[in-house]
């Protein structure tokens, strides 16, 4: 067990699968008290049923991202619960894909509302918090796509190129308050990410490169293990890792 990890309040949204489920697994294991936020609640109670039988202390909120006061009261809530909030895990996202041409605008405006001001709702309800104390750590999930762009790619790496921009930005706004920040950018993870694609040729592309290349989504839990068990005084800042087959 990382003595680092041990005891810390950490918010994870999109927990109820994935990357979320993964870390929020993880996580525990390590001795982290987890606060889980999803839209699913039947999959987050089978979650935090799970890992408190497993002696962790796991919480749940059916919390969606689009909506700012839910977010607010998930974090409201860690803090009533736990005493404060260590670590915000800025994770739910989706991908559908599309050329542009097909003027899929419904997803587009979808994918603004939970890639990027779901993000930032994140930053809003946590960093009144963070600020008092002095301390916390904010992860928020970018995406090989917020470094490349692709045909059919252009609006999810809009999407995730603005996470790194708002991670960067808030990395260097925080500094007076100890803050840290983190932007973790994953490649090809198995999870029901690519299951948020509607176009038939996209989604078959996507689904197949998936099925060849994808690693398991502990590979994403263990890279914020890796930051969040650092010494107060390292601030691991961006983490972009791909599965060892992926090219693009």
């Amino acid at each position: 067990m990382t003595e680092a990890i041990r005891d810390k309040v950490v918010v994870i949204t999109g927990a109820s699968s994935g990357l979320g489920e993964a870390t929020a697994r993880l996580l525990s294991a390590e001795g982290a008290r987890v606060v889980l936020g999803a839209r699913r609640t039947d999959r987050l109670k089978l979650l935090v049923d799970d890992l408190t039988a497993r002696d962790g202390k796991a919480i749940a909120f059916t919390t969606d991202v689009t909506h700012r006061e839910q977010v607010k009261s998930l974090v409201d809530a860690a803090v009533q619960t736990f005493g404060r909030i260590d670590v915000m895990l800025n994770n739910a996202g989706l991908m559908p894909q599309a050329p542009l041409e097909r003027l899929k605008a419904d997803e587009w405006d979808h994918m603004i509302d939970v890639n990027i001001k779901g993000v930032l709702y994140g930053i809003a309800a946590a960093l009144p918090y963070m600020k008092e104390r002095r301390a916390g750590h904010f992860i928020n999930v970018s995406s090989v796509a917020g470094h490349k762009v692709g045909p059919g790619f252009a609006v999810y790496a809009a999407t995730k190129h603005a996470v790194r921009a708002l991670s960067e930005g808030l990395r260097q706004e925080v500094k007076p308050y100890n803050i840290r920040t983190t932007v973790i950018s994953p490649g090809a993870v198995a999870t029901e990410l690519p299951n948020s694609i509607t176009d038939r040729d996209a989604a078959e592309r996507v689904r197949k490169f998936y099925a060849e290349v994808a690693i398991p989504a502990e590979s994403f839990a263990r890279a914020v293990a890796f930051a969040v068990g650092q010494p107060e005084d390292v601030d691991i800042n961006e983490i972009l890792f791909r599965p060892t087959r992926q090219e693009i």
